[in-house]
């Protein structure tokens, strides 16, 4: 049975570009794990049985095999509608709404797009067999994700915030000082003794105890100086993705010439609203930059208490430091000491030539793990990568 898909979805049954769908169904609920939803091994598994009852060439078939098995929730159908195209069919010409914007074939692997029937494709001699592949390596999406946000007309700034609340950003896990019962190695010598307390005194099997799992917190202090502006704003996008996926365990703060926690405003669900009250909330926007200062408060009031310990702490910003850079590197030092990794975002890496040699950014970076762009697109999905991997 092939049913026709709503306007979010392909509008084809055509066949599907991948030679074994069922794998590539895996590895798309993967990315799609990726992206946030929660399309664990269950549901794909659910989704793999119903394709058995189905034609899994037909890209319909899969579309509503996939969409009502691995989606969890309403948040779950505008990432799956994104990532569906990109994955399966590259950029489909004439679709309205989510599918049609951000849908390119990842870069990872060769797609080949069928034309579907009735779109002025078909051929004329009326063979069923499908026309030459389209290659979709070249789209005009594929070519924004890589083009400086600063030098973006509203209308393709409005895209790639749309793409960046597709993202994902999760520090992982982290392994705990409490323990719990199971596990093969570790004794647990307070539960062994009470069960043999409870068998009065008798010797009985050890009990065994394994470190519990807490998600490991996801720190980011953003620049919002006057030199920063043209990238704060998407920067603050990508934090809210973060806090979004794990809305107790990340942390945002701006940092210009004062520190300003912007945690609370960000945990709003939309992103405009999410964007308006944090923007309500600074004080200090386009202003100077006192990282030195920002820093020290930031350890002080929030860092040395537990904030930063351990955690993947996230810096944005150009180096431009008008205060005291010695103070800078004193800081960073103490925070070097405290997280267990710390991530410079600078968005003037990603150009040619670039050398850091501004007074702040120099002071930075001996006490820096990595260093990286974030002036595109393609640049902030790495940096997702990069928190993941930490």
């Amino acid at each position: 049975m092939n049913a026709r898909p709503p306007a979010a979805g392909p509008s084809a049954a055509g066949p599907l570009a991948e030679p074994d769908p069922l794998v590539a169904l895996t590895g798309f609920a993967r990315a799609l794990r990726g992206a946030g939803a929660a399309a664990d091994v269950s549901r794909v598994a659910t989704a793999v049985q119903a394709l058995t009852h189905l034609d899994p060439t037909s890209a319909a078939d899969v579309y509503w095999a996939g969409r009502l098995a691995l989606c969890a929730e309403p948040d779950d159908l505008p990432r799956y509608d994104a990532l569906f195209d990109e994955w399966f069919r590259g950029r489909l010409d004439g679709l309205p709404g989510e599918a049609a914007a951000g849908a390119v074939a990842p870069s990872s692997r060769a797609v080949r797009v069928w034309p579907s029937s009735g779109a002025g494709t078909a051929r004329d001699d009326g063979d069923d067999s499908p026309a030459d592949p389209l290659p979709v390596g070249a789209s005009d999406v594929e070519l924004l994700r890589r083009r400086d946000v600063a030098d973006l007309s509203p209308a393709e700034r409005a895209e790639i915030d749309r793409l960046v609340g597709l993202l994902a950003p999760r520090a992982g896990s982290r392994p705990s000082r409490r323990r719990r019962p199971g596990g093969n190695r570790g004794l647990d010598p307070r539960r062994t003794v009470r069960a043999m307390l409870r068998d009065g005194g008798e010797p009985g099997e050890l009990v065994r105890a394994r470190p519990r799992v807490r998600p490991r917190r996801l720190v980011f202090l953003v620049d919002v100086s006057g030199s920063m502006s043209p990238y704060a704003d998407v920067m603050l996008r990508f934090a809210h993705a973060a806090v979004r996926v794990a809305p107790f365990a990340t942390e945002v703060f701006t940092c210009g010439t004062r520190l300003t926690r912007l945690t609370r405003p960000l945990r709003l669900r939309d992103a405009g609203e999410a964007l308006r009250a944090a923007g309500e909330a600074i004080p200090d926007w386009s202003g100077g930059t006192r990282l030195g200062e920002s820093l020290r408060a930031f350890l002080d009031l929030w860092g040395q208490r537990g904030t930063a310990r351990q955690a993947v702490v996230v810096i944005v910003s150009d180096g431009w430091e008008r205060g005291d850079v010695t103070l800078l590197a004193e800081q960073m030092a103490r925070l070097a000491r405290l997280a267990h990794r710390v991530l410079w975002v600078n968005p003037h890496t990603g150009r040619d030539g670039f050398t850091p040699t501004a007074a702040g950014m120099s002071a930075a970076l001996p006490h820096v793990d990595d260093l990286l762009a974030g002036h595109t697109f393609q640049a902030l999905r790495g940096l997702a990568e990069v928190i993941s991997d930490a």
